[in-house]
C-alpha cells in the first residue's frame, strides 16, 4: 500500500480502505494537532480529491452534505432558516483559515464533546451516511457518536455524507455558545434550538446542548414540554430541572458541573428568546 494515496473517486478510496488501516484525511484541522510527531504515522487517505464528497445537494427527500463539505461552504450555502444555527456555528470553528479547511464529518468523526458542528446537526435530525466495499448503510448522527472520541465506524468504513430529512428544514433555529472569550475557544457550553411556530404557538422544538456531556445531547422532555405553547414570552418553570437532568458535565479548568448547566439553561432561554421575540421594526 501507497504511503500516501490521493484518489477521485469514492469507490477508489474504498478500495484502499478495504486493503488495510489507514488514516483517513481531508481537512486536517483536528488530525495534525492531534499528532505528536511531525508527520503522520502510517499511510494516509486523503479524500479531498473526491468532487462527490464536496457540496450540499436539494435531494427528493431532504438535503446532503458531502463528507469533505468545508465550514466556509456551509456559510455560503442557500438553504432554509432552519439551518441558520449551522451556520452560526461554521462561524465559530476556529478562524477563516479553519473555516476554509476542516469539513463537516471531520468534525463528526473527531467526536469532540465541544464540536460546534454536532448541536446543530442534531437539531436537524442528521443521518450519518457510511461507506465502505461492503456497501453502504446510514444512522442517526445521536448513535453514530459513541462517547468522546469514539465513533461507530467500523473496519474499512468512511463517512460519505450527512443526511438532513425535508422535515427537519422546517421553522427557524439558532445556535449560541459560552467561552472564555468570543471567538477561538473551545466552549464552556453550547446549545441549538429549532421551533416551528404556527399561529403563535410551538409545533415543533428540538433543543441540543453541546460540551456539557460525553457527547452532545438532545432534550426531549423539555422539547415535549414546549409544544403547544405560546411563541410570546415563551418558558418552561421546569425547565432548568429538565436541562439538569439530560446533561453530564464535567469539572475542568473551563468551568465546573453546576457552571454548566446554568449555562446551557441561560442559552436555551436566550435562543428561544431570540426565535420568538416580536420582530423590531424601524420607525
Amino acid at each position: 500500500m501507497a504511503a500516501y494515496s490521493r484518489p477521485d473517486t469514492l469507490q477508489a478510496a474504498l478500495d484502499v480502505l478495504a486493503e488495510a488501516p489507514v488514516t483517513v484525511a481531508a481537512g486536517c484541522t483536528d488530525l495534525f494537532p492531534a499528532t505528536q510527531a511531525r508527520a503522520l504515522t502510517g499511510p494516509v487517505l486523503d479524500i479531498t480529491g473526491i468532487d462527490e464528497l464536496r457540496g450540499i445537494v436539494r435531494e427528493e427527500n431532504g438535503f446532503r452534505i458531502g463528507a469533505t463539505t468545508s465550514w466556509s461552504d456551509v456559510i455560503r450555502a442557500d438553504l432554509p432558516p432552519a439551518f441558520d444555527m449551522l451556520k452560526e456555528a461554521a462561524r465559530e470553528v476556529g478562524s477563516i483559515q479553519i473555516q476554509n479547511a476542516g469539513t463537516v464529518a471531520g468534525n463528526i468523526c473527531n467526536a469532540s464533546p465541544a464540536a460546534d458542528g454536532v448541536p446543530c446537526l442534531l437539531a436537524l435530525g442528521a443521518e450519518v451516511e457510511l461507506a465502505s466495499v461492503r456497501g453502504r448503510r446510514r444512522m442517526a448522527l445521536g448513535e453514530f457518536i459513541t462517547g468522546p472520541r469514539r465513533t461507530a465506524l467500523e473496519k474499512g468504513e468512511m463517512v460519505a455524507a450527512l443526511h438532513v430529512p425535508e422535515g427537519a428544514a422546517a421553522g427557524r433555529s439558532r445556535f449560541l455558545k459560552l467561552g472564555a472569550r468570543r471567538h477561538l475557544v473551545i466552549s464552556i457550553a453550547m446549545v441549538a434550538v429549532r421551533l416551528v411556530v404556527e399561529r403563535g404557538r410551538v409545533q415543533q422544538a428540538v433543543l441540543a446542548v453541546g460540551a456539557c456531556s460525553g457527547v452532545a445531547t438532545r432534550l426531549p422532555d423539555l422539547e415535549a414540554a414546549l409544544v403547544g405553547r405560546r411563541a410570546s414570552g415563551l418558558s418552561i418553570q421546569a425547565a432548568d430541572a429538565m436541562v439538569a437532568a439530560a446533561l453530564s458535565p464535567i469539572d475542568d479548568i473551563r468551568a465546573d458541573a453546576a457552571y454548566r448547566v446554568q449555562a446551557a439553561t441561560e442559552l436555551l432561554r436566550r435562543a428561544m428568546n431570540d426565535l420568538t421575540a416580536p420582530s423590531e421594526t424601524a420607525a
